[in-house]
């Protein structure tokens, strides 16, 4: 089978779902009274007033509660009322003749509703007194003991049926928890012998829909004593005061929807008592009292129930999180470890993968990954990078929260199918816009047992045009292969990545702010060593220029009389002189490569090239060289700065020529985000070995007898790319000619060039 989708169920179940809070229908075992406020009139009333009062509808109608209870009664309710103390008033045993010297005693129970209308219900007392408190009190305390003597989540919900059942006597008590898609998980039972067993059952959220899950939430105990029994009408069904149907979210009367009525008898279910079990305001779980038989519980006896429900379940909950607080404790520590790890390591992502415990242990996955300006930082089982990129795209589109998190992610994103055995969970924290961690959890095939066909959780029925929900009438064993998920992530999961979202933004920003200082500070040093890079080899040409011209004074004086060996010294000295001078005019050119000199604009590379190609005349003519190319882009560059690079890249291919004619080509293609130019020779080529060394200022593979020049031409070429973001390589091999690769951003710089307070933005939004 494949995994169950109630999607369209939902969304059909939704469109016919009924506001079941405004109901005016009304369990007939007892008597409503809506009541109009300080006199207390009687504005409406249940139908079946006039079978168990003996009064006519029309002179309960506008009478005044003392026309049906003698006014010594009433005074101390009104007092109540007034006070507003319905805990102190509920239930207040009040009687009512119905006949000559004939009484009832009622249960009455007193509630304003949220439109502010006060509403008495009459409850027909099995007993003329309250329960005392100490038999209470042994009641409930019998049962707590039993429950301190359980270990177990399990154990202890088991007894809690047990209990429950006993004090109620019902056929069957069960208790339910809801997991995230409001399924209800079956996690214990008492009951008849004879009747089937739904322990370990799921059944469909379809059961409970949310009208009545809302119900539930806001009343701790609902019982319907006769499921089979015919509801009565309100008499008038509109309230002419508020002009609008009654609120009866809190009534104890009220009637279940046809819908759930049939639900209990297709369950063979004739009373119901729910016990609902709320956390933090949501209904965590409920539970559920079925009898065959009609069944009438007193009010004292519900209370009992819901007293008890609330003490047991403040122990479920804080047995959940003891549970818990084992691995919530570890998972704490292991998060204190790699905050220490980051502010320890020059880069936090070297914190997060290279220690033990490292970022694995965050959440117990299988796989992690680190995603800062679109590289990755793998560890354990992961996607391949390609599909990280499309994740992280599908991420950026569709979650906005802080965190997002998922144990079937190949059902809301299908690309994930592919790698569905190693990323079928996944939680994804975003540092940025662009980074992320992700951490993943294979596939686990799991069997569920459903408490019949959840696809066929109900049905529909049109009677004269009239479409109305019917419920499902199986509730066998029906059994679901649960296919695409992982095992869930669990709520002290989530908290440790958060937390460690928190600390890694942190982090990032206290570095990205020293980065900042230290480019303020690499800024300063820069510019004063290109001031004295300046200063010093102007100062310096000076004296060069003084030596060589006395010695080709010298020579020119003293010609006649020096020797051969004389005339080579001069020579020598020259020669030593004007290389010098080269030298320091390379390292002047070398100084000017700056990124806050250049001016980036739209740049033609073929006029960068023809102005290149044009300063180099002399030497293509004088080798013969052939230059061709293909059609190049314009680009968001220094055009001053691309022709040197042109000229400095086809001048060593001239160079370094073979015995050939020099035969060179320039060509360019678009790779994603960048521009990548090739410049192919067909010269001596270079050992690969020396790949790296050739860009390193000053460093020649080659005599100066063999190939004149100072060896700065690659290096300012590789400065001029570093300024544009770009990078240079050589692709070689000794005799097979070489081949010059750079690259160049699209958008040029325009978004990089920032300094100081911006290279924090740099890092934490994920620049390239």
């Amino acid at each position: 089978m494949t995994q169950v989708d109630l999607s369209t169920q939902n969304n059909h179940l939704t469109r016919l779902e009924e506001p079941i809070h405004l109901y005016h229908q009304i369990q007939p075992h007892g008597v409503v009274f809506v009541l109009d406020e300080p006199d207390l009139n009687i504005v409406q009333v249940s139908s079946n007033a006039q079978q168990i009062l003996g009064l006519q509808i029309d002179e309960i109608l506008d009478a005044n509660l003392e026309d049906i209870f003698d006014s010594f009664q009433l005074e101390p309710i009104k007092q109540g009322i007034q006070d507003n103390n319905f805990d102190f008033l509920n239930p207040s045993k009040v009687w009512a003749r119905v006949k000559g010297d004939e009484y009832v005693v009622f249960d009455a129970i007193f509630h304003r509703n949220s439109q502010g209308v006060l509403i008495l219900e009459l409850e027909p007392a099995i007993s003329y007194e309250n329960i005392p408190f100490l038999s209470f009190y042994h009641l409930a305390k019998t049962s707590i003991n039993k429950l301190e003597e359980t270990a177990t989540l399990n154990d202890y919900c088991q007894v809690i049926v047990q209990e429950i059942r006993k004090m109620t006597e019902f056929d069957r008590v069960m208790l339910y928890r809801f997991d995230e898609e409001n399924h209800g998980d079956v996690l214990a039972e008492d009951k008849l012998e004879e009747l089937e067993s739904y322990l370990g059952l799921r059944f469909p959220e379809t059961d409970i829909p949310k009208p009545a899950r809302q119900l539930l939430s806001s009343n701790w105990i609902r019982l319907i004593p006769d499921a089979k029994a015919e509801s009565v009408q309100l008499i008038p069904a509109i309230n002419s005061i508020i002009e609008q149907p009654i609120d009866f979210t809190h009534s104890i009367l009220r009637s279940a929807s046809p819908c759930h009525l049939e639900y209990l008898h297709n369950m063979n279910v004739g009373s119901s008592l729910t016990i609902s079990l709320i956390k933090d305001q949501k209904l965590w779980g409920i539970i559920a009292c079925h009898h065959q038989t009609p069944k009438y519980v007193s009010y004292e006896l519900r209370k009992a129930c819901e007293f008890l429900g609330r003490v047991v379940f403040s122990e479920i909950s804080s047995r959940e999180e003891t549970e818990d607080y084992d691995y919530r404790m570890r998972l704490t520590y292991i998060q204190s470890l790699l905050i220490d790890y980051m502010s320890q390591d020059d880069n936090f992502i070297n914190g997060l993968v290279n220690h033990n415990p490292n970022l694995l242990n965050v959440t117990s996955s299988q796989g992690a990954a680190i995603c800062i300006g679109g590289n990755y930082t793998k560890v354990g089982k992961t996607p391949e990078e390609e599909d990280l990129n499309y994740l992280i795209q599908w991420l950026q589109n569709n979650v906005e929260d802080d965190i997002f998190y998922t144990d079937s992610l190949p059902q809301i994103y299908p690309d994930a199918i592919k790698y569905k055995d190693i990323a079928s969970g996944l939680l994804a924290i975003p540092i940025s816009k662009r980074n992320y961690v992700l951490w993943f959890r294979p596939e686990v095939i799991q069997t569920v047992n459903w408490g019949g066909d959840p696809n066929k959780a109900f049905f529909t029925s049109n009677n004269n045009g009239n479409l109305r929900l019917c419920p499902r009438k199986s509730f066998e064993l029906w059994k679901e292969t649960v296919r695409l998920s992982s095992l869930p992530w669990k709520q002290v999961e989530v908290n440790a990545a958060l937390e460690l979202r928190k600390a890694i933004v942190n982090i990032v920003l206290r570095q990205a702010d020293e980065l900042a200082q230290l480019a303020q500070d690499l800024e300063r040093s820069n510019a004063e060593l290109k001031k004295f890079a300046y200063v010093a080899s102007h100062d310096l040409q000076e004296p060069l220029n003084q030596v060589a011209n006395y010695v080709q004074l010298l020579e020119m004086r003293y010609h006649g009389e020096l020797d051969e060996d004389a005339k080579e010294f001069i020579n020598f000295a020259v020669e030593g002189v004007s290389l010098m001078q080269t030298l320091i005019d390379d390292v002047l050119a070398y100084s000017k490569v700056d990124m806050q000199g250049v001016e980036y604009q739209l740049t033609n590379a073929e006029t960068a090239l023809e102005r290149a190609l044009a300063n180099l005349r002399g030497r293509i003519a004088e080798t013969g060289a052939k230059i061709t190319h293909d059609p190049l882009p314009t680009i968001l560059a220094d055009g001053t700065q691309l022709m040197q690079l042109f000229q400095n890249l086809l001048g060593n291919a001239i160079k370094f020529r073979s015995e050939k004619p020099p035969e060179i080509s320039i060509s360019a293609q678009r790779l994603d985000d960048v521009w990548l130019f090739a410049i192919r020779d067909n010269g001596i080529g270079i050992d690969p070995q020396f790949s790296e060394r050739i860009f390193v200022i000053f460093q020649r593979l080659h005599t100066r007898d063999e190939y004149p020049g100072t060896g700065m031409g690659l290096a300012i070429c590789k400065k001029i790319l570093e300024c544009h973001r770009g990078r240079v390589w050589v692709e070689s091999e000794l005799g097979q000619g070489a081949t010059f690769y750079f690259t160049i951003p699209i958008g040029g710089r325009e978004r990089d060039r920032r300094r100081g307070r911006q290279a924090q933005n740099y890092l934490v939004g994920g620049g390239q």
